[in-house]
């Protein structure tokens, strides 16, 4: 994508959200987060359509997985993308329709999917490209079996296309496929999950908003999609059809995928990230694109990371957090007056930091009491039932904070496992996205 375009997509993304009333964020990336622990059944949040993550979201939601295994989302809803069979914006956490045992949750632009304990996913929302995967291209304000799919263990939603990791170690996607960030060695759409070739060895996913990332279990990353801005990090600034090796990376433990950027966590605590740079995303005191991995400068410690649009968030092993890039809604959380950070910076007022989850314009942060706070562009995005904004943390209203979150149903990364947070009425997960966000 131009960037120029990507200009035009910000711009029209805040209109939408002051005429609607709404947020805009990607996280769908998903999108997403990353972290080095598994913790089975603590609360998880996601807002970020692969950057989920995406960068391509028209507006922001955000998702959470409840201890009964049921979820709860808020944020934008043209698409029905919030699952409550409505296409209203809701300004504070409402139950996703008919649907219950959600052991994971990710959030696309405008969709999102869940994964359920028999290994089956369903997906609500947008459906423009047949990111959903139920063979047509008709938005659902209430979720739908994705086609085909069975033992799946993680899923992934970015920006307009959705993947999962079956328990055999195969990987599928579906939905949009411009740049081949289907994998399938094509550029065509496909309305049903169709297996990645070269994947052996995967451990978990990232679908971000114009490409996607496996990490493998040998501490490799392998990367496919739009790269045009050297977010695939293979040395080369173009499209690739099929999954090809990240340079120079060993070691790492998580990934997640932003905008048009890509990152990974690595075995010491410290965080490597690749692609487009106009906004510090890479944290290394330029903004000039870089096509290999690059160490994000000042970070150490770090549990989980989550790249978001156009800025990244980690939470470290002292229960704080910090936010780099982008901060022109507040994003960063530090309470300064907006502009893009090259360095990471404290978000001010968050301790017991469990999960991040960067979305489009905000961020959230799952609490170790269960709590969510969330910060950055108003409209609905932060849950705590108005359309301000904050350039600090505040309180997702009506998740509660009853059930200490369980360190071992936790994910952070991977799906939020990348993209999930989880709060309140004891939150098992969420995650944001740059439309929304939603809990389960």
């Amino acid at each position: 994508m131009e960037q120029n375009d990507r200009r035009w997509i910000r711009g029209v993304v805040a209109s939408l959200c002051i005429a609607a009333l709404a947020f805009v964020v990607v996280a769908a990336l998903g999108r997403s987060s990353a972290s080095a622990l598994t913790m089975p059944t603590a609360p998880r949040v996601s807002n970020l359509p692969g950057s989920g993550n995406s960068t391509l979201s028209q507006v922001n939601h955000t998702c959470v997985v409840l201890p009964g295994q049921t979820v709860k989302c808020w944020g934008y809803n043209v698409s029905g993308q919030l699952g409550d069979g409505s296409t209203t914006t809701r300004l504070a956490p409402v139950a996703v329709s008919g649907l219950s045992g959600v052991t994971a949750l990710s959030v696309g632009s405008a969709h999102s999917c869940a994964l359920l304990s028999g290994g089956t996913v369903k997906c609500w929302g947008s459906n423009l490209f047949g990111q959903l995967g139920d063979g047509s291209t008709t938005d659902r304000l209430t979720p739908v079996v994705v086609s085909g799919l069975s033992g799946v263990v993680a899923i992934s939603a970015g920006g307009w296309h959705t993947c999962a990791l079956l328990s055999g170690g195969t990987v599928k996607c579906w939905g949009s496929n411009e740049n081949g960030q289907l994998g399938d060695g094509s550029t065509t759409n496909r309305l049903m999950p169709v297996v990645v070739p070269g994947t052996s060895g995967v451990i978990s996913i990232d679908a971000g908003s114009s490409q996607t990332c496996g990490l493998l279990s040998v501490g490799t990353v392998k990367c496919w999609g739009a790269g045009s801005d050297g977010q695939l990090g293979d040395g080369a600034k173009t499209d690739r059809l099929m999954p090809v090796v990240v340079s120079g990376l060993s070691g790492a433990v998580a990934i997640t995928t932003g905008a048009t950027y890509s990152c990974a966590l690595l075995s010491i605590g410290t965080v490597k990230c690749w692609g487009f740079n106009d906004d510090h995303q890479l944290a290394g005191g330029s903004i000039t694109a870089s096509s290999t991995p690059v160490v994000v400068s000042g970070l150490s410690g770090v549990v989980s990371v989550s790249a978001g649009f156009g800025f990244s968030c980690a939470s470290l092993i002292d229960g704080t957090a910090r936010c780099w890039g982008f901060n022109y809604d507040g994003q960063l959380g530090d309470g300064s007056v907006p502009q893009a950070h090259s360095a990471p910076v404290v978000v001010a007022g968050l301790s017991g930091v469990v999960s991040i989850s960067a979305g489009n314009g905000f961020a959230c942060a799952l609490l170790s009491g269960g709590v969510v706070k969330c910060w950055g562009i108003g409209g609905g995005a932060l849950g705590d039932g108005s359309v301000r904004y904050s350039l600090t943390p505040v309180v997702v209203l009506g998740l509660g904070a009853a059930v200490l979150p369980d360190p071992s149903t936790f994910v952070v990364g991977g799906s939020f496992t990348p993209d999930v947070i989880t709060t309140g009425d004891g939150v098992k997960s969420v995650t944001s996205s740059s439309t929304g966000v939603c809990t389960v």
